[in-house]
């Protein structure tokens, strides 16, 4: 008998059966797949493309979460294939071929929109990349911010994650004038800002947010307010991320829980006697006393040989 016809009806068997998802039962091994990536548009459209590699066996490949609309199998010619579905859009069988295999399809109901942030809680156990829409430039992995830079995407390994973005996020830019300089401060939020302020004796900003769990990104120039930082939140100390510093600003994201005001403080400098620069009861010794400090103790070390020298005669 044909063995792709054995196949077929094993696999039409299957999916006869409602209770048994393509995740517990496995037709085939794993093929090999040289590609997944997952595209999403500014409208959180979602389009889905794996490469598979070229097998003698058949396989199968089990298809990412969520509502599978469009799918279709081609071969590197772009010749399409025979299309075999296991389960409900769970996974698909790939037949033995020579040629590589692309599976594309557009995905629905994975992304959720609340208070313009877009949230995909996302597995799929093998490297994927994702593109993102041009004009995003930060995303949240996990809570954590993940700075693109001038990228449109990253590469999740054995993915497994809570994603998060926002586009067209409001930009609150705020001048400091201090010692006749002026600075600006960015903070990047949908939460409404109000009563910011920057205090040069004790070294903080401060500022009132009216939304909670509101993603807030600040860009703080470090000439301005250099680290390390802690943040409160109504007195209360708050977790943050430092996520990127280019030698002249500095990036801080925060989710407050509630509304109130965020304090972010930063580093006071204060020069004391003796040569000594004390940082928060940290000791930093200038240069030039290390330079002396390693003069004294050579002309010790010297003195000792000529010493023992002397005393040999």
């Amino acid at each position: 008998m044909n063995t792709k016809i054995v196949i077929f009806t094993i696999v039409s068997l299957i999916l006869v059966i409602p209770s048994v998802s393509a995740q517990e039962v496995s037709i085939g091994e794993k093929p090999n797949q040289k590609l997944v990536k997952v595209i999403i548009s500014n409208e959180g459209d979602i389009h889905v493309k794996h490469i598979v590699s070229s097998s003698n066996s058949p396989k199968q490949m089990n298809l990412i979460d969520g509502v599978v609309q469009n799918l279709m199998i081609t071969d590197e010619k772009g010749e399409e294939q025979l299309l075999t579905i296991i389960g409900n859009n769970d996974a698909v069988m790939i037949f033995p071929s020579d040629n590589d295999f692309i599976i594309e399809y557009d995905l629905d109901n994975v992304l959720s929109q609340k208070d313009n942030v877009w949230t995909w809680n996302f597995r799929y156990l093998e490297t994927t990349s994702f593109i993102f829409p041009e004009k995003l430039d930060l995303i949240f992995v996990n809570d954590r911010p993940v700075n693109l830079d001038d990228k449109n995407g990253i590469s999740c390994h054995g993915c497994q994650m809570i994603l998060e973005y926002s586009i067209n996020e409001p930009k609150n830019i705020i001048g400091v004038k201090w010692e006749d300089k002026e600075f600006f401060v960015e903070i990047r939020t949908f939460a409404d800002i109000e009563n910011f302020n920057f205090n040069q004796p004790t070294k903080n900003i401060t500022f009132d947010v009216s939304d909670e769990y509101r993603f807030v990104a600040t860009i703080i120039p470090s000439d301005l307010l250099a680290g390390p930082y802690s943040i409160l939140l109504n007195d209360d100390e708050i977790l943050f991320h430092e996520y990127n510093n280019n030698g002249t600003h500095v990036w801080i994201s925060m989710k407050p829980e509630s509304s109130g005001e965020i304090t972010i403080f930063g580093t006071t400098v204060i020069p004391t006697t003796g040569g000594e620069i004390t940082i928060f009861g940290t000791t930093v010794i200038p240069e030039y006393l290390i330079i002396v400090l390693l003069t004294i103790g050579f002309l010790i070390i010297l003195a000792v040989l000529l010493v023992k020298k002397f005393s040999l005669h």
